[in-house]
């Protein structure tokens, strides 16, 4: 595994020239479930100092469609890249992108209601996430948010389960999320920087910075060599093939504090 470096071992050369920040939102933003004021001031320094802030994250439709109306960011990328949302205050729209079509998306939400039958009988402890009801195109297993805690083993086969059904599963710090498509937080970040903006994201990788914390994070931190993984990260290094590159000292929110601070320490 390649070494991680500390945060402060990012140099300034390459935090001057970030220009979009892309952040996980559980255990990345927030702390032991909640959002800190401080990590929400954060947002609102890094969206008034010029950057562009899009938050990357697991959760559902429901939530990025409050998130992108109220929240100092420019988009939103939900269900682990099955959507994205951004709202245009000037003209107070929603431009909302999914994968899948409206057809599509019906299909497989029967499929993953049938699913998630087998899984909760299979894997005692489980429950249903609790913002389930809001999702669209995601099926989501709670190993540890509003359940006691499951050992690695039972997410484990809360994997297993979702890949024998032919189902993409992926493991956050709090659910495990499958679903059936080809999508992942990466290849719906490229199709947002494209039809939103404009921008290829290829071109632009190396002025991006992306936050995590998680094993669904892999796809983001494996593609952008700014990424850094709040402190609380480490746990899970072993289930990520390519780690990010550096690490705050910081845990949750006050690891993305610590990131935004180094950024705007080094603008130009």
């Amino acid at each position: 595994m390649a070494e991680i470096r500390p945060l402060s071992d990012f140099p300034t050369g390459d935090r001057s020239g970030i220009r979009y920040i892309l952040t996980d939102i559980d255990d990345t933003l927030t702390t032991h479930g909640r959002l800190t004021a401080a990590a929400y001031a954060a947002l609102e320094r890094l969206q008034a100092a010029g950057f562009r802030v899009i938050p990357i994250t697991g959760r559902p439709a429901g939530w990025c469609d409050m998130i992108a109306r109220f929240w100092p960011v420019d988009a939103i990328v939900g269900e682990n890249g099955a959507l994205a949302m951004r709202y245009d205050r000037d003209a107070r729209r929603m431009h909302r992108t999914f994968f899948q079509s409206e057809a599509g998306r019906a299909a497989a939400r029967r499929k993953l209601a049938a699913l998630a039958e087998t899984i909760l009988h299979a894997v005692p402890g489980t429950a249903l996430a609790s913002d389930q009801q809001y999702r669209e195109c995601d099926l989501a297993i709670d190993f540890c948010e509003d359940v006691p805690p499951l050992p690695p083993a039972a997410v484990d086969r809360i994997v297993a389960l979702f890949e024998q059904a032919g189902a993409t599963a992926k493991v956050s710090s709090i659910h495990v999320n499958g679903w059936f498509g080809d999508w992942d937080k990466l290849v719906m970040t490229r199709r947002l920087f494209a039809e939103a903006w404009g921008v290829d994201l290829d071109a632009v990788r190396g002025q991006v910075v992306f936050a995590g914390d998680s094993p669904n994070d892999a796809p983001m931190f494996g593609f952008f060599p700014h990424s850094v993984g709040v402190a609380n990260v480490r746990p899970f290094l072993d289930r990520i093939a390519t780690p990010p590159a550096y690490v705050s000292e910081g845990e949750g929110g006050a690891g993305f504090v610590e990131l935004a601070a180094a950024l705007l320490a080094a603008r130009p």
